[in-house]
Order: C-alpha cells, then structure tokens, then sequence
C-alpha cells in the first residue's frame, strides 16, 4: 500500500506543481517520489535474502544484512520525512 500513496503523492504534488504552485511542491513530490525506485533497486535485495529459505537466523551475516537494511530503511524514512515537512510547510502557505 506504500508504493501506490507514495506515487499519488508524486502524481499530487507535481499536479500542484503545474498548476502554479511553486517549486517546493515539485521538490517534495520528487522527494516522495524517490522512495518507490529506491526501495526496489536499494532495499529488496536485502529484503530477498533476508527472507531465503533456510536462512539461519542466528548467524553473523543475517545480522550484517539487517543492519544494511535497517540504514537503508532510514534512507527511506528521511525522504519521507523530508517530503512530509515540506509538503505541510508549503500547504499552510509558508
């Protein structure tokens, strides 16, 4: 369900963007926006082998790849977050 809002963002802020509404609302919907190529380019191979069949959950290298994902799940969380502090600024009128 993350995707699909994260595109309508996208779709919503660039919307704005072209009907006048000034640059931030472009930036923050690229922001946004970002997060969908970036989770599955950056974050599903991690994901995939975290979710092998027949990982050993106890082993140095499973805790390597979830202390990968976890920084690249913050990654994800800053744009967002990014995104989200600009498109309110913006909305309430700067």
């Amino acid at each position: 369900m993350q995707a699909p809002l994260a595109l309508l963002s996208l779709v919503a802020g660039l919307g704005s963007w072209l009907l006048g509404g000034g640059l931030g609302w472009a930036i923050a919907a690229l922001l946004i926006g970002a997060v969908v190529p970036f989770t599955f380019i950056g974050i599903m191979p991690t994901n995939r082998a975290l979710l092998a069949p027949g990982r050993d959950l106890g082993t140095a290298e499973t805790r390597s790849l979830l202390e990968h994902w976890a920084k690249l799940h913050a990654v994800r969380t800053g744009l967002s977050l990014a995104a989200t502090i600009l498109y309110v600024y913006l909305a309430l009128g700067s």
